[in-house]
């Protein structure tokens, strides 16, 4: 009778223990599956996002679900994955928070509320949380821009000549924050070159600073090979960096004729996405 009792109580454990062995493995194959998604092409890669959204928001409420969830938000908004991608993703993180909310240390809103509030702010997307560090997040981006929008800056250019933000009113102007050894960065260089020297566009005034804190030296190297057309603007000690709140590459702004701040990207850009950016100005082909 023991020995019956033995093994079933055995079968019993090893039974429920499956639930917890298969959940743990979803979030196995869900890391491997956001360790991928860089190596898919531009064709492939949003379906692929929407699928781990849909796969991590089946993922039993705890805290790794957020921190899966923030990690696919981040490479979201990498290149052009379209709405349909970002709203999924959004959801996801939305649902994560609202399941398992993360507790706040300090002042500041942890990182997936902010995370959250970047897509809802900057990719157009909706999210429904009803939490107060994300209304804390949303706003503190707000405030940010609010700086941003008021901000000057007088830099020098690679051949030592200065440029001064606020001298350039009159022009459309694009700030783009970038660091040699980002890699998204480089797949938009191109993009951004095109644009830059379209007739079309100059003719118009617009104007593209591309603004570093690495040394003349560093980026001569990088980008001496490749012929890259706008101004590249050297940051020593990163000020204007951080006038920017700049806390991640790259980074694009566009400011229109009267300096006001009209557009923002939070991340590696496409083309179709720069043109967006500058449809918001008066800017035409």
């Amino acid at each position: 009778m023991s020995l019956i009792r033995d093994t079933l109580l055995a079968a019993t454990i090893a039974f429920l223990a499956v639930p917890l062995l298969s959940a743990q493995a979803s979030e196995s194959i869900i890391t491997k599956q956001l360790k991928k998604l860089r190596s898919l092409s531009a064709e492939e890669r949003p379906t692929a996002t929407i699928k781990v959204a849909v796969d991590i928001r089946s993922l039993a409420p705890d805290k790794h679900k957020v921190v899966l969830a923030d990690k696919l938000a981040h490479l979201v908004t990498e290149g052009d994955q379209g709405d349909e991608a970002l709203q999924a993703v959004a959801d996801t993180l939305s649902r994560a928070l609202a399941q398992s909310p993360v507790p706040a240390r300090g002042d500041n809103p942890p990182m997936p509320y902010l995370d959250l509030a970047n897509l809802v702010r900057y990719e157009n997307v909706y999210a429904s949380l009803d939490d107060p560090l994300f209304g804390k997040a949303s706003q503190e981006l707000a405030d940010d821009d609010a700086e941003i929008g008021k901000a000057d800056f007088t830099l020098k250019d690679l051949h030592g000549k200065e440029v001064t933000l606020s001298e350039l009113r009159g022009k459309i102007v694009v700030v783009n924050f970038w660091a040699t050894w980002c890699g998204p960065f480089r797949l938009e260089m191109s993009d951004l070159d095109l644009i830059y020297i379209y007739a079309q566009f100059q003719s118009q005034g617009l104007v593209v600073l591309s603004i570093t804190a690495e040394n003349a030296s560093k980026v001569y190297s990088v980008i001496g090979p490749w012929g890259y057309y706008p101004p590249v603007l050297l940051d020593p000690g990163g000020k204007v960096h951080k006038l920017f709140h700049i806390t991640g590459f790259p980074k694009t702004f566009v400011f229109d004729r009267e300096g006001k701040l009209v557009a923002e990207a939070i991340d590696h850009c496409t083309q179709r996405q720069f043109l967006g950016m500058l449809s918001k100005t008066d800017l035409h082909n």
